[in-house]
């Protein structure tokens, strides 16, 4: 049964925005990063690149992981790219590439993809897909792409764009789930986990009054 022992969730992301959307959920993840090259993937598309780029970040931790006799672990790997006028857009290479991808984006529409991985350590079974979300970008003025790229924050992100931070308000709407867009879908991480047998409120924590500790609900 789920709840014989405690569940352990491994994020192999070094995403604070796939963390906090965890957090903000319920769900206190124990980071690991992978350290995968995604320059060594190549593909035609999107869907596949993303997905691909998932498993081997969650693989990639997984190695390095041992099953534990006290708990049951769970490796999740993310990774999000951007479909745009029929190319894959990960992170911009540097502040002139985001600019160059702002001046072609913006009053234009694209679709940003986000692969999932999930893996049980103990048995090695595994759960993935991909969530799509159709994002339509404000038609910007110049000053405002140049203070965005400005801020570094398009350096750190796959499309050059964010909806929970600085460039949300530069995205006029989206059709979809936005958790997506932000890199890690919660609904998609509730059916993954019930292929596994698992519920997503197995995962929930409990944050006493100050944030002083974290401990399983029920």
């Amino acid at each position: 049964m789920p709840d014989v022992m405690p569940l352990r969730l491994v994020l192999a992301s070094a995403s604070p925005a796939r963390r906090k959307s965890l957090q903000a959920a319920g769900i206190e993840p124990d980071v690991l990063v992978s350290g995968v090259d995604e320059s060594l993937v190549v593909t035609e598309r999107a869907e596949d690149l993303c997905l691909e780029l998932a498993r081997l970040k969650a693989q990639a931790v997984l190695t390095r992981l041992r099953p534990a006799d006290d708990q049951r672990t769970l490796v999740l790997g993310c990774d999000s790219v951007l479909a745009f006028d029929g190319e894959i857009l990960g992170k911009p290479a540097d502040a002139a590439d985001a600019t160059r991808r702002w001046e072609r984006m913006r009053g234009r529409s694209g679709v940003l993809h986000s692969g999932h991985c999930l893996i049980d350590v103990e048995g090695g079974s595994r759960a993935e897909a991909v969530a799509s979300t159709v994002v339509h970008f404000a038609d910007i003025s110049d000053h405002e792409v140049a203070t965005y790229v400005g801020t570094g924050e398009p350096l750190a992100v796959a499309g050059a764009f964010t909806i929970d931070g600085l460039g949300g308000p530069f995205v006029e709407r989206i059709e979809g789930d936005p958790g997506t867009v932000v890199g890690l879908s919660l609904p998609l991480l509730r059916r993954l986990l019930a292929e596994l047998d698992l519920r997503i409120t197995d995962l929930w924590t409990k944050v006493a009054p100050g944030n002083q500790t974290v401990e399983p609900l029920g």
